[in-house]
């Protein structure tokens, strides 16, 4: 098991897409854990620097890179011995902050209420790293739980250049914040490497996400990268010490639901031996269903189901 960092750059990232024919900027094997440092934001939402650690790498990033969506995506990352219809088993080990202020944006025509704003608006929100709140506006102190919005691999080469805001079966944009420090999220592999990116640092996000952003910042990621060739899920899943997750995107938000659902039926099957009939009925009984986030184009939806409900 070997140990990496990757340090974001003009070099090491790319912004606002997923793409097979992006080069990756690190290679490891199965087993190694990775060090993976991000930056968020288009220069307008950057505070005075006077008074905010701006990360240094940010600058050179807006200078030099051209945005095909909004999230400044570290990596790829290619895990050596994954290949297409395996899983990569994603163990998050920590996230923490890089910097002591973020962001939060409301756009028109954007977000769960498109037409209740004529105007943008933007507030930088300070963050405290030792006590681990936000400051917001009115004063209130909101604690942080930070995780990454963006966790995603390459989608098949006939995708094409892939935008980062809707998420898909590759993962991206889950915003998913039951994927914090301890958990493992699950990504079906669909080109060789995987070439796994992260960004879209969030501070604190409430389930739905529904202004559009939460509160946007620079995070660290520590992963461990594990090849899976015994899993052959074909749609993202999570697990988290005491429960495990599955999920469903699409514009439709009924679809989701439904989509997560049959995943979680699925996993109960496979955990368990249980007949479809018997895992719906536990579903209902004990699976709990999430609005993951209403803004990415494509809705989510995921099932939490506590694990303790799986011993037969």
């Amino acid at each position: 098991m070997a140990k990496h960092h990757l340090e974001p750059s003009v070099e090491t990232c790319h912004w606002g897409t997923f793409d097979a024919s992006i080069a990756p900027v690190l290679r490891v094997a199965s087993g190694d854990i990775v060090t993976i440092d991000t930056v968020t934001g288009s220069p307008d939402v950057v505070p005075d620097p006077t008074k905010f650690h701006v990360p240094p790498a940010l600058a050179d990033i807006h200078a030099k890179l051209t945005p095909f969506g909004p999230h400044i995506l570290t990596g790829p990352v290619f895990v050596e011995g994954a290949k297409p219809g395996n899983v990569l088993e994603i163990r998050i080990h920590d996230v923490s902050l890089l910097q002591d202020w973020g962001f939060n944006l409301i756009l028109p025509l954007l977000g769960t209420l498109p037409y209740d704003y004529d105007e943008p608006r933007k507030v930088n929100i300070p963050l405290d790293r030792e006590r681990n709140v936000g400051l917001m506006p009115w004063g209130y102190e909101l604690p942080l739980h930070p995780f990454f919005g963006v966790m995603g691999v390459a989608p098949p080469k006939g995708w094409g250049k892939m935008t980062s805001v809707a998420p898909q079966a590759t993962g991206g944009n889950l915003d998913n914040k039951e994927l914090t420090a301890g958990t493992t999220l699950y990504l079906p592999v669909f080109v060789e490497g995987g070439l796994f990116s992260c960004g879209d640092g969030h501070g604190a996000q409430g389930d739905g996400e529904v202004c559009i952003t939460a509160i946007e910042t620079a995070l660290r990621g520590t992963f461990e990268f594990i090849v899976r060739d015994d899993l052959t899920y074909t749609y993202p899943r999570g697990e988290t010490p005491t429960h495990y997750i599955t999920m469903g995107m699409d514009p439709d938000l009924d679809q989701c639901a439904v989509k997560a659902l049959r995943e979680m039926i699925a996993l109960i099957g496979e955990k368990t031996g249980l007949s479809h009939a018997d895992a719906y009925m536990l579903c209902s009984l004990a699976g709990d269903l999430h609005i993951t986030q209403t803004v990415n184009g494509s809705k989510g939806v995921h099932m939490m189901m506590d694990k303790k409900h799986l011993k037969v």
